[in-house]
């Protein structure tokens, strides 16, 4: 209850705070003094009186939009999957010159599963046709409706060089589009995966970061007691993956989940970052002490496996360091985009076969723990009045050991294309992702159609391409039942029966 009700604490002191600052600003003036950050100069009427000036509550702005997003799974089982109706509002209050108030909160509610059968929407039978029967009967059936929540709330205080932001909000290290590489502040919520827009399905978190702008360069401090992780789609639907190890488990399967405090000062993320403007390149050096968004599934597994030896699963969230950079040069019309990080003290699991002491259990625990370099590099240009942004990412495993499941080296291309049809009202778009390793693609081109300053209308594909992962641990939690030798890590090949269709209306105001 404790970590529920801090988030609505924080909210009501930052919206208190906002609130009291403006209150007795404006007793301050109705008394004719002045104790403002900047040098206010009183507005004089003909008459040489001063102007009475707006009511506090004049200053609040508002702005936001009306989404309906409807998606139409055109493989079998076809079915509508999505018709969500989203209403998002954004809110800013300036107290002062020196102090500005900031909300933005969504409510969004999904008729899908009201109009069709829950075993339709989420392919239940389809997606799970290599599972036992009894796998399938447990499933749950949860879903991401509805859902109200705050998204931004925040208190932004400004003076001369430095500037603090403090509250709930996002903070973003990448230059990249769409790849996480120093970028990993804020966990993702895979309710759809990876499909909405990049705002979207970022998780905002209680923060504070604290700017300094200085003649040497740019400080960024940030600290993070809001501990949370990535947030998996609702077990049961239709883009579950396997992250809650330890959900639904029968009683004869041991699963233990051992998760860090959240606003606790001793399990808080801290960041520090300096970037400088340097032969006309941007330069940015950074350090993130962090948590693994994702458990690291220590498992202790008897080999060979029987019915009489159930393995016993032990999730634990690890810390890791990451020492970053970031690079952005321009090239006459070409920008070049590059950022890296080196990675401390992460796990990686190991091949449920694996007992090179000969000791009959799997070796390790099943993970092991390994410091890896990421590195994405990417362009942005214009041709044939096209933009264009290919790039490129690669991770590698240092002292890489033959039973880790991923490979040495991963590789990922991605590439973006823009491109606008002034005669139409029309902008074309398409992302493709593609996961060399694990032979994957992902393909999402989408046609926006601006009907006036408000309206825009959009439709699109979302295509996956490749296999379905297995561990064989669903079935030994679900079963009793886990095969060692079920060793395959895919992405995208998960979703590969949920190529879908759809249509957007949005209205901004």
């Amino acid at each position: 209850m404790r970590c529920l009700l801090q988030p609505f604490i924080g909210g009501l002191v930052i919206f208190l705070l906002g609130t009291s600052l403006a209150l007795a600003q404006t007793t301050v003036e109705g008394l004719g003094l002045d104790f403002s950050f900047a040098d206010d100069v009183p507005q004089l009427g003909i008459d040489g009186e001063k102007k009475p000036k707006d009511s506090w509550l004049s200053k609040f702005s508002f702005d936001g939009y009306f989404k309906s997003e409807t998606a139409y799974r055109f493989r079998e089982p076809r079915s509508f999957t999505k018709v969500r109706n989203i209403l998002y509002l954004n809110a800013k209050y300036p107290v002062n010159d020196a102090i500005d108030l900031n909300f933005a909160g969504w409510a969004y509610h999904d008729l899908a599963y009201d109009l069709f059968s829950y075993d339709t929407v989420a392919a239940r039978i389809e997606r799970n046709s290599d599972e036992p029967p009894v796998f399938v009967e447990r499933l749950p059936k949860d879903k991401d409706s509805p859902v109200v929540a705050i998204r931004e709330l925040y208190v932004d205080f400004v003076r001369d060089k430095l500037e603090m932001r403090l509250g709930k909000q996002y903070i973003i290290w990448g230059v990249l589009e769409g790849v996480r590489v120093v970028d990993e502040l804020n966990p993702m919520d895979f309710r759809e995966m990876i499909l909405p827009d990049l705002i979207d399905y970022r998780i905002p978190l209680w923060s504070l970061k604290l700017d300094y702008y200085s003649d040497i360069a740019d400080f960024q401090l940030v600290w993070i007691p809001d501990v949370q992780f990535h947030k998996p789609a609702p077990r049961g639907s239709e883009w579950e993956l396997l992250q809650n190890v330890c959900a639904d488990q029968p009683v004869e399967i041991i699963c233990l989940e051992t998760t860090p405090d959240r606003f606790s000062l001793q399990d808080s993320e801290f960041g520090l970052r300096v970037s400088k403007r340097l032969f006309d390149a941007e330069f940015s050096l950074s350090y993130f002490y962090t948590w693994d968004d994702f458990p690291v599934i220590f498992r202790t597994v008897r080999l060979p496996v029987d019915d009489t030896h159930l393995p016993a699963f032990f999730p634990v969230y690890t810390r890791m360091s990451m020492y970053g950079g970031t690079v952005v040069k321009q090239f006459d019309s070409i920008i070049a985009k590059m950022e890296f990080a080196y990675v401390t003290d992460k796990y990686f699991g190991v091949r449920n076969t694996t007992d090179s002491d000969q000791d009959g259990y799997l070796d390790f625990d099943g993970e092991l723990k390994r410091d890896h370099l990421r590195v994405g590099l990417g362009l942005e240009f214009n041709l044939w009045n096209t933009d264009i942004s290919p790039g490129i990412t690669q991770w590698t495993i240092y002292k890489h050991d033959a039973a880790i499941i991923q490979d040495r080296n991963d590789v990922a291309i991605n590439l973006f294309v823009r491109k606008e049809f002034p005669a139409w009202a029309a902008t074309f778009q398409m992302l493709a992702i593609r996961l060399v390793n694990l032979k994957e693609l992902l393909l999402k081109p989408k046609m926006t159609f601006q009907m006036d300053d408000h309206l825009q209308v959009a439709t699109g594909l979302d295509l996956f391409f490749g296999e379905r992962s297995d561990f064989g641990v669903n079935s030994a939690l679900l079963s009793g039942t886990f095969d060692p030798n079920r060793v395959r890590a895919q992405f995208f090949g998960n979703f590969y029966d949920n190529d879908r269709a759809y249509l957007e209306f949005k209205y901004s105001f």
